[in-house]
């Protein structure tokens, strides 16, 4: 008897199927693509996805046992949550396997363009299913459909457009096999990964086809490790050779292609000094020698500084955002010139750059050996050695806190979470103060201790994030670390880490607003204004008495054990208690409000946020005097 050479099922549950036997590989090793889907359910998914979900974990043929589902599921509380735990946990596996996200039609699809947005800004894979409105159109409009006049086939779902690396609508069931294979070879794909979307309107979800038994054979999509061109690479080392004072900046490229050994190699054999972006931070452990720390507006002063003199910068797998070029003043050395390693041709160009578009890792090494006997002159290496001991000293500094017994500040909250955490910890954060504290001090002990999602900078990001990490890595201790103000807008998934026994861990730092943005405020003219969370005083500003809320008793009566710090002293306690706990646990804490950050003003890297051009109060006036002198310094590296 022959074989069935087709199999009748809806469009979802084909989807589901199909995703069930999507790989990857890298180095001879193969990861499942997509390893589960988060879902709320509503109108436009529940009868589809969601019956399909359900299915996947029962008989998938007529008269087979019941298996383990084809597309586990997840539960989630909030869409954009949803695609943030998503991305922590592509993110973790170094973008080789990923989440799906569906949602409802109307708000539930259009809850995820922030998470898409993030994903796509940071290059990370998540596949997104949101549902749509009706193909056939029996009712239109339906509930919660946007009606657009001059334009019948738009629904809110092309909101999604500008945030997808790729965007399909399934509008008829045999359209999902060419929508799903370049869904997948958009995912899995280094340069071009990002959001995916593909719109399945709720009628064709529940619509049955007859699929070819082809499309449900396992299916592996390689992840290459492109080599550098032979001229460029000899041009690149040409350049590296004749340079007096160069500088690596390590981005977040360097983890994605898990090229860290390589980096280290490179490093060790030309003693070329090794500054990191956010997305890099980590790709040197921060007790080599030649790590010199956190680069741009957040960055150290011994990085700053070498920055600023550098005659030529290795970019290897960096974007060269603002935060990083200190808005295009940091690198100050009037010839200096450009070196980038990217896989993407788009990134490696920026800076008027000589180009190696290649993988990191395999650049990486082929500059170790072609760079074979050169090494740094003596005496810069010894100069920015020295530099780094000087800078660890006013870590050391920052972090300290003789007295046990007072209110820690956010410095010393640092401090003493580097005092309980070891090589196998995680630590999140995305927005406010945080992240530039973070950069500026956090000792990285591995490859994938600091997660800072900072390319979107996305308040929310950090408690779902955790999750996926810890999804990703459930034998890794995971932290999120979120202010009051980033708590407040995203508190939701504590209820799926309870729900599902996700043990991570909460530092909530209370310190009563926007401390990063008030910051700013302040800095531009502002003078803080909208920026504490207070009482309106008489005057009409936010600057009466702080407001009565309890995050603590919030985070406790979402299901988290809930350890409070008033001290220093209470504090260690609290963090070292928590890392050994079984369940999902917060650390609440109420900070100074000084600022003990290490760092002079003269070796602040300027980050260009426009002030007012006219001004009547004195704050606005002063601020804009200051923006004039920084812009003078911009430059256009051609």
């Amino acid at each position: 008897m022959n074989a069935p050479t087709t199999r009748r099922l809806t469009v979802a549950q084909a989807l589901v199927e199909f995703l069930a036997h999507q790989y990857t590989e890298r180095d001879g090793r193969r990861h499942r693509l997509i390893n589960a889907c988060w879902g709320i359910f509503g109108h436009g998914n529940v009868a589809g996805l969601g019956q399909a979900l359900l299915e996947s974990g029962s008989a998938s043929h007529e008269g087979a046992p019941p298996g383990p589902p084809a597309l586990p599921y997840l539960q989630g509380r909030n869409e954009q949550a949803m695609v943030h735990a998503a991305v922590g946990y592509a993110r973790q596996c170094d973008r080789l396997s990923a989440q799906a996200v569906t949602t409802s039609i109307g708000p539930g699809a259009t809850n995820l363009v922030t998470g898409a947005a993030l994903a796509t800004v940071n290059r990370l894979p998540v596949l997104l299913l949101p549902g749509d409105v009706f193909a056939t159109r029996p009712a239109d409009p339906v509930l919660q459909q946007l009606e657009v006049p001059s334009a019948g086939d738009l629904s809110v779902n092309d909101a999604l457009r500008p945030v997808s690396r790729y965007f399909d609508r399934v509008t008829r069931p045999e359209a999902l096999i060419p929508a799903a294979l370049q869904a997948m070879r958009v995912l899995a794909d280094p340069v071009d990964t990002g959001a995916v979307t593909l719109a399945l309107p709720q009628d064709v979800q529940a619509e049955a086809y007859d699929w070819p038994v082809e499309f449900f054979a396992d299916r592996v999509w390689r992840v290459p490790r492109p080599a550098p061109d032979a001229d460029a690479l000899a041009d690149a080392v040409r350049a590296l050779r004749g340079a007096r004072r160069p500088l690596v900046v390590a981005g977040g490229g360097v983890h994605h292609s898990e090229a860290e050994d390589a980096l280290c190699a490179f490093a060790d054999a030309t003693g070329i000094p090794v500054a990191s972006t956010q997305a890099g931070k980590g790709s040197l452990r921060h007790d080599h020698p030649a790590d010199v720390g956190g680069i741009g507006h957040t960055g150290t002063a011994t990085a700053d500084a070498l920055a600023r003199e550098a005659d030529l910068v290795l970019g290897v797998g960096t974007r060269y955002t603002d935060f990083t070029t200190a808005s295009s003043t940091l690198f100050a050395e009037p010839g200096v010139r450009f070196v980038n390693l990217n896989i993407a041709s788009f990134d490696a160009h920026k800076l008027a750059a000589a180009c190696l578009v290649a993988d990191a890792r395999a650049g990486l090494e082929a500059l170790t050996k072609e760079l074979s006997g050169h090494r740094v002159d003596a005496e810069y290496e010894s100069a920015y050695r020295a530099a780094k001991a000087d800078w660890e000293r006013r870590v050391d500094a920052a972090y300290a806190a003789e007295d046990a017994s007072v209110r820690p500040s956010q410095t010393q909250v640092l401090g003493a979470l580097d005092a309980v955490v070891d090589d196998t910890d995680v630590i999140i954060n995305a927005a406010g103060s945080l992240p530039g504290d973070l950069h500026k001090l956090w000792r990285a002990r591995s490859r994938r201790q600091y997660h800072l999602e900072y390319g979107y900078s996305c308040m929310g990001y950090e408690i779902p994030a955790a999750i996926g990490v810890r999804l990703a890595a459930p034998d890794r201790p995971v932290w999120a670390l979120v202010g009051d103000g980033t708590y407040l807008m995203n508190p939701t998934e504590i209820v799926t880490a309870v729900q599902e026994g996700i043990n991570i861990t909460l530092v909530l730092i209370q310190n009563h607003g926007y401390a990063s943005i008030g910051g700013l405020s302040q800095a531009t003219g502002g003078e803080r204004f909208g920026t504490d969370y207070r009482f309106r005083a008489e005057d009409g500003t936010y600057t009466g008495a702080p407001l009565p809320v309890d995050l603590a008793a919030n985070a406790a009566s979402l299901g988290m054990q809930v350890l409070r710090a008033a001290t220093v002293g209470e504090l260690r306690a609290a963090l070292a208690e928590a890392r050994g706990a079984n369940r999902p646990t917060c650390v609440y804490v109420e900070t100074e409000t000084a600022d003990t950050v290490p760092g002079a003003p003269e070796a602040q890297a300027w980050w260009d946020v426009p002030v007012a051009e006219t001004a009547t109060r004195p704050a606005a006036v002063a601020a804009r005097e200051a923006y004039d002198r920084h812009t003078a310094g911009r430059r256009r590296h051609l």
